[in-house]
């Protein structure tokens, strides 16, 4: 196995964005997998890099990345050391950061024999599952789309984030993350920028126009993103295959840090799911 961490991608005038890849050098015609981590995530959260080398293992080239405004560094690509570019992150900036991260992923690979350019699936997780479906929806690039415990919405969770009147006064609310403590901004342009993009950010419209395989996954323990948001975008795109975990939660029963050498159950399940979707399709 070929595991490369923590690959700087500089932008100009961006901020640089952290990569880490896994894949098989024995193995010819890899397809590529790209996960997109969730709101208050980042690549390196709980089992993320085990569910990578298990799907890497059974034949792909599998590439995580932390959102440029996530909150981390590079130096530093766990947890929020940078709480200033936390609170000016915003989805069209995640949006922009993942095309950049498949352009670079295309560029680093196009002549790798051991890697397929042109089979590319997106993985995302809760808020990373809406930024994977919206890409999805304009990019011809993608093959195939997995969601876990996926959000269904942008607006009902930008416009009841609090008292837009007090976020307008104040220029900044601040929600505490009860792992760190710390307490995270949110700045007004967050809601901005939501609005003047509200037409491409509607979740509903994107998966409505996509016409590739897509698999959604969820635990009916979700307390996060509850499991109904999961039905409600497969009534949306009916031919999507849907995978329900038993007893699963928001993160399919991990945590961080996760010190085990093996996935939860319903991690493995869904780590599973994703491999047999990927190979059929």
């Amino acid at each position: 196995m070929e595991i490369e961490k923590n690959i700087v991608l500089e932008r100009p005038s961006k901020k640089p964005i952290v990569i880490d890849t896994f894949y098989s050098k024995d193995k010819q015609n890899q397809p590529i997998v790209i996960f997109c981590h969730g709101y208050k995530g980042f690549k390196d959260w709980g089992a993320w890099n085990l569910m990578a080398e298990t799907i890497a293992k059974a034949g792909f080239c599998f590439i995580k990345f932390n959102f440029s405004h996530n909150g981390g560094t590079v130096e530093q690509p766990i947890d929020f050391p940078d709480l200033n570019a936390f609170g000016n992150n915003n989805y069209t900036k995640e949006l922009d950061d993942l095309n950049d991260v498949i352009d670079w992923t295309i560029n680093q690979y196009k002549n790798n024999r051991n890697i397929n350019v042109n089979n590319i699936a997106l993985i995302g997780h809760s808020r990373g599952g809406g930024i994977a479906i919206i890409h999805a929806s304009e990019d011809q690039r993608i093959s195939q789309l997995i969601t876990l415990a996926s959000v269904s919405d942008f607006g009902t969770r930008t416009y009841t984030v609090g008292n837009l009147k007090e976020w307008k006064q104040n220029g900044v609310k601040y929600v505490i993350n009860g792992r760190t403590k710390q307490k995270m901004p949110h700045y007004i342009q967050f809601y901005e920028d939501f609005k003047t993009n509200e037409d491409r950010l509607n979740i509903e419209s994107s998966i409505k126009k996509t016409n590739i395989p897509i698999l959604i996954i969820h635990g009916n323990k979700d307390t996060s993103v509850e499991v109904k948001e999961a039905k409600t975008l497969k009534k949306w795109y009916p031919k999507a295959k849907q995978k329900i975990i038993e007893n699963a939660d928001h993160v399919f029963n991990t945590k961080h840090p996760w010190d085990k050498k093996t996935l939860s159950n319903e991690l493995k399940e869904v780590t599973t799911s994703i491999i047999d979707f990927l190979k059929k399709n």
